[in-house]
This record gives C-alpha cells, sequence and structure tokens, in this order.
C-alpha cells in the first residue's frame, strides 16, 4: 500500500477493532524518540544538517534489505498537500506538529500503517508502532525491530549515562512513550473518570485527549501514557501501563454492569436517541459526531444495538473529521458544508446495515 492509498483509505488497521479487550482499548501505540550523533536537534538545524537527516533516513528506508523486511515508503512532507497531512493526523499517523510546513519533514510508513516513522519532528526521529486492542508488547517487540534496523545505517545519539539524547529532557533515557487509547464512556457517566485520572497521575502516567498532548478529550476517548523515560527500563515503563490498562479495563467493564443494572432505561436511551440523531440529522458537527458515535459504540458493545459492525464507527470517527469529509468531497468545504457532508455520510453509512 501506497501513501496515497493510506490517505485514500480511512480505515488504517489499528482502527479494526481486533486484539485483546479491543471494546474497550481502541489501540496500543509504542513511539522512541531517536537522534542522529553530531547533528543538532531539528529547532537548531540548518539546511545542510536538515538534508543530512533526510539522506540518511532515506538510505536506511530503502536498502533492498530493509524495505524487504518492513516495506516502508519515504515520502517528503511537503509534497504533501495542507489537507493530505492533516488526514495523516486524523489517522494517528503523524503528529499535529508535523503536519505543519517545513523544508526537512518526512514520514515513513509502513504497508500496513502499523509502523509510521516521523523524520525532524521534534526529535530527528519519532518511531512509531500502532497496533489495535492491548497490545502494548507486540507494539513495543515491532518498534524494536525498526529501531534495530535504523540503527544497522545511523549512528544514533546515545550516552552509557543518560540513555537516548533527546531534544526535549522529559523523553531523555529510554526516549519511549507507551500509550493506550481507551474508551471510558461509563466511567464518566457514573462520574469515576476525574477520580481515577487522579489515581493514575500518581503513578507516573498522565491522561491526554484524542490527539495527544495539548488536545482535549472527545468521544470518551482518553490517551493513557507514560510521564518518564529515564531511570526505567522499557519493560518496566510497558508493563506499569499495562496494568494500569488492565486495572482501568476492569473498572469500566464493572461501571457498565452497574449502568445495565440500575439505569439501564436510562442508558437504553441514551443510546438509542443517540442512534437515532446520527441516522437521520441533516446537520452536525464534528464534536457532536464523536460523541454520539461514542453512545452507539457504547449500545453495540452491550448488545443494547444490534446489526450495526462496530468497525464502521471507528471508521466513521476518521471520515466525518475535517480533512477526510474535504478528501471525499473533491473540494475545500466552510464550515457549515462540513457539517451538513457530515451528516449525510454518516446516515449512509448506518443506513447500509439497515434490513441485513
Amino acid at each position: 500500500m501506497s501513501l496515497k492509498d493510506t490517505i485514500n483509505n480511512a480505515l488504517s488497521a489499528w482502527m479494526k477493532g481486533t486484539g485483546p479487550d479491543a471494546d474497550i482499548v481502541i489501540s496500543s501505540r509504542i513511539r522512541l524518540a531517536r537522534n542522529l550523533e553530531a547533528v543538532p536537534f531539528p529547532h537548531l538545524m540548518g539546511e545542510a544538517d536538515g538534508n543530512k537527516v533526510l539522506a540518511g533516513v532515506r538510505l536506511a528506508v530503502e536498502k533492498p534489505l530493509n524495505r524487504k523486511k518492513g516495506k516502508l515508503e519515504f515520502t517528503m512532507m511537503n509534497q504533501l498537500s495542507p489537507n493530505e497531512r492533516q488526514i495523516l493526523v486524523e489517522k494517528h499517523l503523524v503528529s499535529p506538529q508535523h503536519a505543519q510546513p517545513g523544508d526537512f519533514k518526512a514520514v515513513v510508513l509502513s504497508e500496513d500503517e502499523t509502523v509510521s516513522i516521523m523524520v525532524n519532528e521534534e526529535d530527528h526521529l519519532r518511531i512509531q508502532c500502532l497496533l489495535p486492542g492491548l497490545q502494548l508488547q507486540e507494539a513495543w517487540k515491532a518498534a524494536g525491530r525498526v529501531d534495530d534496523l535504523l540503527e544497522k545505517t545511523l549512528d544514533i545519539a546515545f550516552c552509557e549515562r543518560r540513555g537516548y539524547l533527546t531534544a526535549c529532557p522529559t523523553n531523555v533515557g529510554t526516549g519511549l512513550r507507551a500509550s493506550v487509547m481507551m474508551h471510558l464512556p461509563a466511567l464518566v457517566m457514573v462520574n469515576q473518570l476525574n477520580r481515577l485520572i487522579t489515581a493514575i497521575t500518581q503513578v507516573g502516567l498522565t491522561v491526554r485527549g484524542l490527539y495527544g498532548e495539548g488536545s482535549e478529550a472527545a468521544g470518551n476517548l482518553f490517551q493513557i501514557s507514560n510521564q518518564i523515560t529515564l531511570g526505567r527500563g522499557e519493560e518496566e515503563i510497558i508493563g506499569n501501563l499495562e496494568a494500569v490498562a488492565k486495572q482501568i479495563i476492569n473498572q469500566e467493564r464493572a461501571a457498565r454492569e452497574l449502568l445495565l443494572k440500575d439505569s439501564r432505561e436510562a442508558l437504553e436511551d441514551k443510546v438509542n436517541r443517540s442512534y437515532g440523531v446520527l441516522r437521520f440529522a441533516r446537520i452536525m458537527d464534528s464534536q457532536e459526531a464523536i460523541n454520539l458515535l461514542s453512545a452507539v459504540r457504547l449500545g453495540i458493545d452491550l448488545g443494547i444495538i444490534k446489526g450495526v459492525d462496530g468497525k464502521v464507527l471507528n471508521e466513521l470517527m476518521v471520515l466525518t473529521r475535517p480533512a477526510y469529509l474535504q478528501k471525499l468531497s473533491g473540494t475545500e468545504l466552510s464550515p457549515g458544508e462540513r457539517d451538513v457532508r457530515r451528516a449525510a455520510l454518516i446516515r449512509e453509512r448506518l443506513a447500509m446495515f439497515e434490513g441485513k
């Protein structure tokens, strides 16, 4: 699959609803921050330094042996339109920062989109592996293989005392950020989420919104990740996050059971009202859409709504974002036009399941 295919297809491998505990854990992500030895960090680079990093990474991923093993495709970000770059953000393949204009930015993608590498974002390399469900260990192994592959060609900045050297001091050490994206509507509905967040921060983890640092929570989706990278090994960091994720899964399931037991009619009303609005509304903004999709997803997981494939909701979370709506329409749309097109697209997708 080429990068153009990635842009044209809304559904990435991590959105397919497979993997352990996929009803609650949307995805597992491992991200490794790496920099080249004796090259200034991206915010200090000149033209010669920027081109040196690009040439080195391109050489590493385009070696015949490496391409055979990982099938990685190198693309300069300035070869993509602003809308195409934003689609990569909406699919969680690059950060919002990396989608901003810049002369030395590139992206490397694997054929199945589970691996992406941002070149010259905050660091020279941001290696990411994204898998569906709770698969932190599997994501770590995949990211490690790519890291090893690159180190065969690139001279990575590493200090025996401090570990991997990074542009931001909070990433020094392992350079590892492990995260899980979780759908936690029941904990929100029973007013337990704030208490949970407080407990999470006390064990060295942090909670962010749908698009990571600086983003707001939407659709009851939350990213939970480690804050500490120095002084702890990779296995310890990942094991700690995985243990906490499993506790949250248990608490979310308990909250869902509580809602079914004590507030079933109210829950069914909320779920079915949300489905009704999605099925028949003519105008819908992105915030309303993702919140309604969250309620319907909960209804599908609990068996309240039958006959609708939960995978279509994952797809709609991307298809209904501004950049993808404009991609599908083939033209730039005003906010009002996007709201009309978004509602129409949701109606079309959900109608496909009626009568089956």
